[in-house]
């Protein structure tokens, strides 16, 4: 049973997702927020919001941490890479509340362009000044879209709705996706420039800080507006406050800050000003999403399910088909590393007909399997290739285009400092996952279960010595796989046993003259 503790507030019908499941679910209270990291200690998970910070030490705290699970799009908070160190996976919700951060933007927007904030507080003062609140029109303007993600685009065709003409600025969109949603793509240079109004929806990273600099924001219009429902701190915000006063930037609408909770008010209390307190995702049915997606996901990845939507995960879901190909990557590393004597040096995985979307998830799936019998639990998809890394392990990946005997193949060559081992492995039908190329004999065997790989002399009888030796062992056989090749010497076989022999049994095993190498490893379940 897992363990999951919750340390922000979150939507009941997450917590009760989570219950369902089976697993133990403790919510956090503040009197304990002092104790957090002594009370993660025992948990295998924790959901998070934006007040608590996962950092470093408190991933250090988490002995038996497998996942972090945040309710919302951003990671601001969390120690991603830390966590990627420690092969802690990262999962967030982050098209749960796409909707309400889009129209979020566009209350800002209208609320600033129709200057509502103004005249409801004159208005409820007592007033009745119609002349002192002349706004501007949306229609027939230009408004700049900085990241053109999920959220992005759909500013876009909201903002094509008011008859605007839409541009938009990211370094990382297909090209393809702003022609069809009829969208001019733009250099950040000549988009501050060219729109009347700049919405920004990009992440935060050392990329992104500070994005909109004074220099940058110099080059908007004059009286251009700055919307920011994004992330706190891609803008300057003493710039912006240096070009509110100036006249420069004719006002800002801001749900997101640099620092939060707030602590210097200079900015908001600027009559030009119009800001919420981070509400952008603060609507029903967005808090309801928010804790559904954020707790099936959380439940997916610590069942070991890649098909999640997952911050440091280094490839994208693949769906079933995909996890059978990565189980198999796996499978054939673990093996191959099982054979080769001494710690693995490098790994590299040949591909034909697989298709390229495959190519890094399934050489990270070889690379786990490589390094597991020598690091256990602690290398999995997250942090394989940094576990990599760390030990002067290199990962190569080769793409073949031409035709192999099968329509597609895996070939994994896994070297150590006495030699090398290489393994080839292909998928029939839809799931039927099959080692069929092992130390250079055609030998094809379904890579699961408890294995004894031999190589032996080739020479009669051994078939039958091994059986009888098993049998006086207790040891049953429950299929074996044998391979020969005219002018060897030596042959293979692959025997899959009902359980492990000993290590005792073992060494008895190799003092038979025809045994010249006999290796176990389990492999687990069927795929």
């Amino acid at each position: 049973m897992y363990r999951i503790l919750i340390a922000d507030p979150l939507h009941p019908s997450g917590i009760d997702l989570l219950r369902e499941s089976g697993a133990e679910v403790h919510q956090m209270t503040e009197e304990e927020r002092p104790q957090l990291a002594t009370l993660l200690a025992d948990f295998d998970a924790l959901v998070v919001r934006s007040a608590t910070r996962v950092t470093k030490d408190l991933l250090d705290a988490g002995k038996r941490l497998k996942v972090v699970g945040r309710a919302g799009i951003g990671v601001d908070n969390v120690d991603v890479k830390a966590a990627t160190e420690r092969g802690i996976l990262v999962v967030n919700a982050p098209t749960a509340n796409m909707m309400s951060a889009t129209e979020h933007t566009f209350a800002l927007l209208l609320a600033l362009a129709r200057r509502v904030a103004e005249a409801d507080a004159s208005l409820k003062s007592g007033s009745w000044d119609r002349k002192a609140f002349v706004g501007t029109e949306l229609s027939g303007k230009t408004i700049g879209i900085v990241g053109f993600g999920r959220i992005g685009q759909r500013v876009a065709a909201r903002a094509q709705g008011f008859e605007m003409k839409v541009l938009a600025y990211d370094p990382f969109l297909d090209e393809g996706v702003a022609r069809r949603l009829d969208v001019e793509m733009s250099s950040l240079e000549d988009l501050l420039p060219r729109a009347d109004v700049v919405t920004l929806h990009t992440p935060l990273t050392e990329g992104t800080r500070n994005l909109l600099d004074l220099a940058s924001m110099k080059t908007m219009k004059e009286n251009a507006l700055l919307i920011n429902c994004g992330r706190g701190g891609v803008v300057d915000e003493p710039a912006l406050l240096e070009l509110l006063n100036s006249g420069h930037i004719g006002g800002a609408g801001l749900d997101v800050f640099a620092e939060e909770p707030l602590q210097d008010f200079s900015l908001v209390r600027h009559p030009k000003v119009v800001a919420t307190p981070h509400i952008g995702a603060q609507t029903k049915e967005a808090q309801l999403r928010i804790a559904q997606d954020t707790a099936k996901m959380l439940l997916a990845a610590l069942e070991g399910s890649l098909a999640i939507t997952a911050v440091n995960l280094p490839f994208r879901p693949s769906g079933t088909q995909g996890e059978i190909k990565l189980g198999l990557g796996e499978r054939l590393g673990k093996l191959a590393s099982t054979l080769v004597d001494g710690n693995v040096r490098r790994v590299q995985v040949d591909f034909w007909g697989i298709e390229e979307s495959l190519h890094r998830p399934i050489a990270v799936a070889v690379l786990k399997g490589a390094l597991g019998p020598s690091m256990g639990e602690g290398v999995n998809y997250v942090n394989a290739e940094h576990q990599a890394d760390a030990r002067g392990v290199t990962l190569a990946r080769v793409d073949h285009e031409g035709s192999s005997e099968y329509s597609q193949l895996v070939k994994v060559r896994v070297e150590g400092p006495a030699g090398s081992v290489e393994l080839a492995g292909t998928i029939f039908g839809h799931s039927d996952a099959r080692v069929v190329s092992f130390r250079g004999f055609q030998l094809e065997f379904r890579p699961q279960g408890r294995l004894m790989v031999l190589r032996n002399r080739d020479v009669p009888g051994v078939v039958g010595k091994l059986g009888t030796f098993l049998g006086e062992a207790a040891i049953n056989i429950g299929h074996i796989h044998l391979a020969r090749e005219k002018g060897k010497a030596d042959a293979v076989a692959a025997l899959r046993l009902d359980e492990l022999p000993s290590a005792e049994v073992l060494e008895r095993l190799l003092q038979l003259p025809e045994v010249l190498e006999a290796k176990i490893v389990d492999l687990g379940s069927e795929l």
